[in-house]
Formats: C-alpha cells, sequence, structure tokens
C-alpha cells in the first residue's frame, strides 16, 4: 500500500495559516505606517468573516486612506511569504506514527509554492514523507483533479493504482480524477469543506470523520 495525504485541512487546520498571515500583514502595518497592530488584526478577521479573503487587504488598506494596487501587492507578498505558526492535528500525527513502518508515504497538495513550502516547513513535514509533491512546481495543469504527480509516485514505486490510497478533505477536487483509476479514496470531514455536499461522482469511497479511523477503512 501506498498512503498519500492532502495538506490543508486534512493534516492541520488551514485557518490557522489564514490567521498567521493576517497576523503577519498586521506587523507589516505597524511597522511601515506606524499602524496599531491589534487593531489591524481585528479589521483584518471581522472583513475576513464579512467578506471572505478577496478583498481583505484592500477593505484594510481602503479604511487607512491608503489603498493602491501596489499596496495590495505588498501585502500578499507578505502574506504568502511569512513564516507560519502551524500545529498538526494530533490525529495526523498518530496516523504517520502508525503507517511509517508499515508503507510508504506522500504528499501532494495544491497551492502558491513558496506558501505550500513554507507549511510543510512549518509543521516539519519533509522528514515524515519520502516525497512532498507540491503541485504548482509542475504547473497549474498538475494541479488536482489532475493525476501527474500520483503518475509519478506510481513510476518510483513500480505500483498498480489500486495499490495507492489517497486521503484528503475537498470533495470539489480531490478524489473525482483517482477512484476511476482504481485508487483508494478517503475523505476525511475536517476543515471548511467538512459540511460540503460532492457532486455526483466527486465524492471519495470512504468517509471518515477523523484520521483515527483511517486504520478502519484501510484494515490496516
Amino acid at each position: 500500500m501506498i498512503l498519500i495525504f492532502d495538506l490543508d485541512d486534512t493534516l492541520y487546520d488551514e485557518a490557522s495559516f489564514v490567521d498567521s498571515g493576517l497576523e503577519a500583514v498586521a506587523r507589516h502595518g505597524k511597522r511601515k505606517w506606524g499602524w496599531d497592530a491589534e487593531a489591524s488584526l481585528a479589521t483584518l478577521r471581522a472583513v475576513l468573516l464579512r467578506d471572505g479573503r478577496g478583498k481583505v487587504f484592500d477593505r484594510w488598506l481602503e479604511a487607512h486612506g491608503r489603498l493602491s494596487r501596489a499596496r495590495v501587492a505588498e501585502c500578499v507578498k507578505v502574506y504568502r511569504h511569512h513564516r507560519p505558526n502551524l500545529v498538526l492535528f494530533p490525529e495526523a500525527r498518530r496516523m504517520f506514527d502508525w503507517y511509517a513502518p508499515r508503507c510508504p508515504l506522500y504528499l501532494v497538495t495544491d497551492g502558491h509554492k513558496i506558501v505550500q513550502r513554507n507549511k510543510v516547513d512549518a509543521l516539519d513535514l519533509w522528514d515524515v514523507f519520502r516525497r512532498v509533491f507540491i503541485t504548482h512546481r509542475f504547473g497549474l495543469a498538475a494541479t488536482k483533479p489532475a493525476t501527474l504527480c500520483f503518475e509519478r509516485i506510481r513510476d518510483v514505486e513500480a505500483c498498480d493504482w489500486s495499490d495507492m490510497v489517497y486521503v484528503g478533505d475537498n470533495p470539489t477536487k480531490d478524489f473525482v480524477g483517482l477512484s476511476p483509476l482504481g485508487v483508494r479514496t478517503v475523505r476525511v470531514l475536517t476543515g471548511m469543506h467538512a459540511d460540503s455536499k460532492a457532486l455526483p461522482g466527486y465524492d471519495a469511497q470512504y468517509t471518515i470523520q477523523s484520521l483515527d479511523h483511517l486504520p478502519d477503512v484501510l484494515g490496516i
């Protein structure tokens, strides 16, 4: 068995990364413009809750009369390049300890190359996995549901698709490309997609409440 994990909201709470990034931007506002960091963070969190991620920095800068494309881009760069403060789900660590002696472990994650690398650094995951695949390193066409990174794992391991298991959380993309190939797919109900209803053919073959239940569906 080749066991492959998603990252965001599968192994840790992605909301903690978002909040860590907002804190970094609030500190940047303090350093560059002298704005109170605590007040800035409260504003950024409130805008995020009200409007979502798309215009958080625009609204914050606009409130200070400093809105410009250049300053928004500056904030996005700070957000993306910051060193986040992240913590693994305890059950993720338990699964690594359980499966590492039993089968090869891999990570396949979508997202900005620097952002995802910093997350892996913060979670200290490089030595956990035989290899970490950040799909954006191979171009946008390699992002899930594309199977390019999984094909590379299959080639390295010289295994059949049916020997592979992918554990993720997002039913809009994580499983739809893999299940038809015979990959065993497992959806964990954590994070922002926990209550999402999958379109026909998009959900995983198995659904679990937490990673602690993974051995129950894999039989090992």
